[in-house]
């Protein structure tokens, strides 16, 4: 079977998988989120936690119980590393550094899962556990929340109330991640990824010197890893470890979960508005960027430019064989397309306009899919900004679902849209202005441009899939990067929050002659083009210095 015919029949399976489970899965959680039953194990926890689950909360209650949770989760999950040494299976590895320690905490509980560690080395299977699994379940729980409490803004009406956080978290995490995950789990461990409590393994190599296989329990770190859209290998080759990753099939799964989300909450939404077209005017323009995306960059590493690329014939630096060109774009794609910064290839060796296709699905604010929750609620503020600059050239007040944009509304939008841009171009920008942070880059030129601009924007986007040829243990990225991780998550989910709270306070407006509908192609072109527009304004001059010129050359 050639690579091309793998690729092709792989995505082909993944897109009928998706398809299968769309509308079921989409229902369900929408009637996760709706239901007014709890579960005997949700109301265990809210007695024990002190919880009212029929109080509903308004906007600025909400947002205080997603930060107040997120930010206890840095404290306890820094402090988890620090006292690595006294925890079970730690396997003698000491407390992990501040800086580092500092670093992983954002990184997890905002849903990045940058890594600037080698875990094999320097994690126990404890931390691992008890700090990073954990969080993998809680930070997609938050994302999804937040994305719901925006649903429920634009289907009220005349209510200052969004429903309740803790609730909201609860049912994501013990009705759809966990159950979801100890699936999965099974099904990697069929496939053949490890799931084991052993340090690693002793062995001897061909001449005669020792050494160690590291093992894991990889297997169910995986699953929510992927699932909810997290990225953080436990193992520092990441989805290109065979232990992790072990064949086409186990590559399939891991693409499932990673898309099954984010594709199926546009039918959750549809669901919980009433009207299933809205939902799928949202899929059809992720789906059209995404397929575009992956389109260049398929083509780009299958048409190399560089001598040693054209004398192999194909960029097959930095890719597993098992793999190829194919399922590494795939892979490559989605998970930059999405918020997961899992990586079954090495981005960093991509040619430079497939590893600028990979920086470009970050910098649209990675919407298409996006993450879990996030990516939703992403599109849905470009979609708002979408009707305000179609009311601005019509000259009426821009309306949405039934809710009017005025300047509370627009102003929220445009926060939650313009936080990224700015931490990307400043952070990078400060770092390649700054004599000390230049021996960090590996290379010089556009590629090394290029290695920054991803790194900012794999942080402010809260991806965490890196270029790997800069160097970012110093302290100047790790407290930059976690900074912009940290106001790259809870800016925009403030702004999101603010922005679902004007809306359900808004009675509904009547549809009338000079409407604009929003189930038609006409309005997926609109967005489809705001969403390029956005980002082609904002870093274009960057791009073009970076993996443009690269291209070029």
């Amino acid at each position: 079977m050639t690579d091309t015919t793998a690729g092709l029949l792989q995505l082909g399976i993944l897109l009928l998988a998706l398809a299968v489970v769309y509308r079921p899965f989409g229902d369900y959680m929408a009637r996760v989120f709706s239901g007014d039953r709890h579960l005997r194990v949700e109301r265990g926890l809210y007695r024990l936690l002190r919880i009212d689950a029929g109080a509903g909360q308004r906007w600025p209650t909400y947002a205080l119980g997603v930060l107040g949770f997120s930010f206890a989760s840095v404290a306890v999950l820094y402090l988890l590393q620090r006292l690595q040494s006294v925890l079970p299976f730690g396997f003698g590895r000491g407390p992990v550094d501040p800086a580092t320690a500092f670093n992983t905490a954002i990184s997890f509980v905002t849903n990045t899962n940058w890594q600037s560690y080698v875990p094999e080395t320097t994690l126990g299977h404890g931390v691992q556990m008890l700090g990073l699994t954990v969080q993998n379940f809680l930070s997609a729980a938050a994302g999804m929340a937040v994305a719901i409490a925006l649903l429920r803004g634009f289907a009220r009406a005349g209510s200052d109330r969004l429903g309740n956080f803790w609730v909201d978290l609860t049912r994501a995490t013990v009705r759809i991640l966990l159950p979801i995950s100890v699936l999965f789990a099974l099904v990697f461990v069929a496939l053949g990824v490890v799931q084991s409590l052993r340090s690693g393994i002793e062995v001897t190599g061909a001449d005669g010197t020792p050494g160690t296989i590291a093992l894991a329990p990889a297997a169910s770190q995986e699953a929510v890893k992927l699932l909810g859209t997290n990225g953080g290998g436990i193992f520092n080759a990441n989805s290109a470890h065979p232990f992790e990753n072990p064949s086409a099939w186990t590559n399939l799964a891991q693409l499932f979960l990673i898309l099954v989300i984010p594709v199926s909450l546009t039918r959750t939404f549809g669901t919980l508005l009433g009207n299933h077209r809205q939902g799928y005017v949202l899929l059809t323009v992720m789906a059209a960027i995404s397929t575009a995306m992956l389109t260049v960059t398929w083509w780009a590493e299958s048409n190399p430019n560089g001598p040693a690329a054209l004398f192999a014939g194909a960029n097959l630096e930095g890719k597993e064989q098992r793999f190829g060109i194919a399922l590494s774009s795939l892979f490559a794609n989605y998970t930059t397309g999405t918020s997961t910064g899992a990586v079954n290839s090495m981005h960093d060796s991509y040619s430079g306009l497939g590893g600028g296709t990979s920086l470009l699905n970050m910098l649209f604010g990675e919407v298409v899919p996006g993450g879990a929750g996030t990516g939703l609620y992403g599109l849905l503020v470009l979609a708002v900004i979408a009707m305000f600059l179609a009311g601005l050239m019509v000259g009426r007040t821009p309306e949405y679902l039934g809710k009017k944009l005025g300047r509370r509304e627009v102003t929220c939008a445009a926060l939650a849209i313009l936080t990224m841009p700015a931490l990307v171009l400043l952070g990078s920008g400060a770092a390649l202005l700054l004599p000390g942070t230049a021996g960090a880059q590996a290379n010089p030129g556009a590629h090394g441009l290029s290695e920054v601009l991803y790194a900012y924007a794999s942080a402010a986007n809260n991806n965490g899939s890196a270029f790997a040829g800069l160097t970012v243990t110093g302290d100047w990225f790790q407290s930059t990067l976690g900074i912009a991780m940290l106001l790259g998550r809870f800016v925009p989910i403030i702004a999101v929050l603010c922005l679902a709270g004007s809306l359900a306070g808004q009675r509904k407006v009547p549809e009338t002659s000079g409407t604009l509908p929003t189930t038609g192609p006409l309005f997926g072109s609109m967005l489809a083009g705001t969403v390029l527009l956005v980002a082609a304004l904002t870093f274009i001059p960057a791009l073009a210095l970076g993996p443009i010129a690269e291209a070029l050359a």
